[in-house]
Order: C-alpha cells, then sequence, then structure tokens
C-alpha cells in the first residue's frame, strides 16, 4: 500500500517537530548545566574568607575582581538563565503538544486511508 502524498507531507513535518523538539530539549539542558554551575559558584563564594582575593575567567586569564560585584553578576546571571528556561519550558511543552496533535492526526489520516 502507498502512502499517500498528503500523509507523506505530514510525515515529513513531524519528523522536523521531532527534531526541533530535540533541540529545544539540549538547549534546556544545557541551561539546567549552566544553572547549576553558576550556583555552584555562588555557593562557593559565599563560603570564601570577606578578604579572600576573588578571581573570574576571561578567556586564557584569571582576572581580580571586587567580591561584591561578581556577587551580583553571578546572582544577574541566575536570574537571566532562569527566565531563559522558564522560555525553553514554554517552547517545549508547545512543541510536544503539537507533535501529539500531529501524530493523531496522521493515525487518524492512516486509518482513513486503510479502510
Amino acid at each position: 500500500m502507498e502512502v499517500p502524498q498528503n500523509i507523506q507531507h505530514q510525515l515529513t513535518q513531524f519528523q522536523q517537530l521531532q527534531q526541533q523538539a530535540q533541540a529545544v530539549t539540549v538547549q534546556k539542558q544545557n541551561l539546567d548545566i549552566q544553572i547549576q554551575e553558576t550556583e555552584s559558584a555562588l555557593e562557593e563564594l559565599k563560603k570564601t574568607d570577606e578578604n579572600a582575593d576573588v578571581f573570574k575567567t576571561a578567556g586564557n586569564l584569571l582576572i581580580k575582581v571586587d567580591r561584591n560585584e561578581i556577587n551580583e553578576e553571578l546572582e544577574e546571571k541566575i536570574e537571566t538563565l532562569k527566565l531563559r528556561e522558564k522560555t525553553m519550558t514554554r517552547q517545549e511543552e508547545r512543541v510536544m503538544k503539537k507533535l501529539q496533535e500531529m501524530q493523531s492526526s496522521i493515525q487518524e489520516a492512516m486509518q482513513n486511508q486503510a479502510q
């Protein structure tokens, strides 16, 4: 039995949407890792002595920075990353919902074709 052109087109769109869902998931996982690393750095900073020198990386260099400035910078970075993570979560949910709808549509079309 040959698959009709319209169903083939739907299957192609479905595969593209699966790839998009996978890319969104990977981006979200990367954001999660960045959040964890930044939170860990902030925790370590809080554990250090108030008078300790603090450095941050800039390419291949370590640059001495003001403790309060880097603390604020890390907190802002966490906030920004969490906002991006929420956006990615919403995007992931939309893509997954669309995948489910397309899957149902394709299954229905295939069943109608078989009849």
